[in-house]
Formats: structure tokens, sequence, C-alpha cells
């Protein structure tokens, strides 16, 4: 009996000293290595070959502040065609952008401007200062890491169910900073600043739909302080990897065509 008594005296101790042991932080548990991290936000982001996608466009730069009803479709890595409508549906315009040619279809003055492809199209047409693999990242809310798969971050942490990976870069004296949600991978914000810690860019990610197993965001706000211009963009609908069935612009045959 003496035995039996000690016995679960043992055990009763032995279970309060394990009660009693510290938990390992949930951090520790949850937290994935950077490398591995990254290579899976590339992954998503690499697996989106095409995307087709409607709702609102808004653009604030220096040479415009509008907002537009409109619908893109991307072929990866090389084909935009952006329609703007204006109220009750009416057609505005028509943009089909690759990297060799560009062609605008004016609707309301029957227009077709179209020529090859050169450094300031973009802002030309679509009214904003970015390069052209740049819109195709804005536009469907990814963020480009390619050249962070070889780099250890300078800063990696777990906070907020959040990752949080900074790097710095002292040729250009600039710090990319990007958080990553744990519970799905998807980037909700990514900011660039300089080495005096002001802000250059800052994109936030929100409203995700995950599209063939990718977080895609529905809502996209793009804020470029330094060459002060600003994107949001606000989807209703989207879908990624389908065929795209129409990539030519509707263009009337008594269209006046002007090479630009």
């Amino acid at each position: 009996m003496k035995k039996s008594l000690l016995y679960i005296f043992g055990i009763v101790v032995l279970l309060q000293l394990s009660s009693c042991a510290p938990s390992k932080p949930a951090e520790e548990t949850r937290m994935v290595s950077p490398d591995r991290l990254i290579k899976k936000l590339e992954a998503n982001r690499r697996k989106i070959k095409t995307f087709n996608g409607s709702g609102w466009l808004m653009i604030d730069s220096q040479s415009m502040n509008a907002k537009s009803s409109f619908e893109v479709m991307i072929k990866k890595p090389d084909s935009i065609k952006v329609s703007f409508y204006g109220p009750f549906g009416i057609d505005l315009a028509q943009v089909l952008i690759t990297q060799n040619y560009f062609q605008f279809y004016d609707n309301i003055n029957n227009t077709l401007y179209q020529g090859r492809m050169r450094n300031d199209i973009m802002k030309q047409l679509l009214k904003i200062d970015l390069p052209f693999d740049e819109v195709i990242n804005a536009l469907t809310g990814s963020v480009n890491l390619t050249d962070k798969l070889r780099k250890e971050p300078d800063d990696y942490e777990f906070v907020d169910d959040r990752y949080r990976l900074a790097y710095k870069d002292s040729v250009n004296s600039i710090e990319s900073i990007y958080f990553v949600r744990s519970s799905d991978m998807a980037i909700t914000e990514n900011l660039i600043n300089n080495n005096l810690g002001r802000k250059l860019l800052e994109g936030n990610y929100s409203r995700f739909n995950v599209l063939d197993e990718v977080p895609v965001p529905f809502e996209i706000n793009l804020e470029d302080s330094y060459n002060k211009q600003r994107m949001k963009v606000e989807y209703k609908n989207a879908e990624v990897n389908k065929p795209l069935s129409n990539f030519n612009l509707d263009i009337p045959n008594d269209a006046k065509v002007i090479e630009w």
C-alpha cells in the first residue's frame, strides 16, 4: 500500500514539475527560416502566369488625378491589356503594352496611337512612372523578391503573427522591409526607406482571396513618395491562370492611326 501511495505521489510531483516548466515561445515553434520563406513567396509570385481582373483604378500623380472602372488582362512576363470605362459602362480607352510595342486606342476620338516600346511609355499612357515589370507586379499585388533568393536578411523577426524581413543596400543607401502574414504567406506590406529612415515607397495589400492556391490581394495601395505618385486598385473580380481569349484591341476600321 505504501509503495502504491509513493508511486502515485511521484507521478503527481512529476506532472506538477512538467506543468511549471517554461513552454517554448510561439515565435520559436512557428518561425521558418528566411531562406524557406523567400523561396515560398517567390514560388507564389511565379505561379501566376495569367491574370484577369476588373474593378477600380485610381492614379494620383503630377500629370493626373483620376479614378476609373477598368479591366486588366496580364500575360506574364511581357503583355498587359487595360480597358478603361466611364459612367454607364462607356468605353473610354484601351491600352495594349508589350516589351516591344504598344497600342493606345482613344475610343472617344476614334484614334489609335501605336509605336515601339520605350522608357517613357508607361508614364505617357498610364500616367504612372514605373518600369514595365513593376507595373505588372503592382497590378497583381505581388512583390519581386528574385534578388533576395541568395541573400540573408539583415533583420528577421516574428511579431504579431507576421514575419518581418529587412535588407540593407549600402550601394543605393536604401533599406527594403517586407511584412508577411504567417497564416497564408501573404505579403501585406513592403517599404523602401533611404538611409535616413525616410519613406520612399510603401505598398499595402489587403482583402486577400486564395486563387489557385496563391493569396491574391483585391485591394492594393502603392504610394511612391520619391516620384510623388500614388496608385490604388480595388478589384471586384479576379482570376488567375485561366486562358485569355481576347488579347487584341477592338479597333474600328475607320479609326485614325498615328505612329507615336
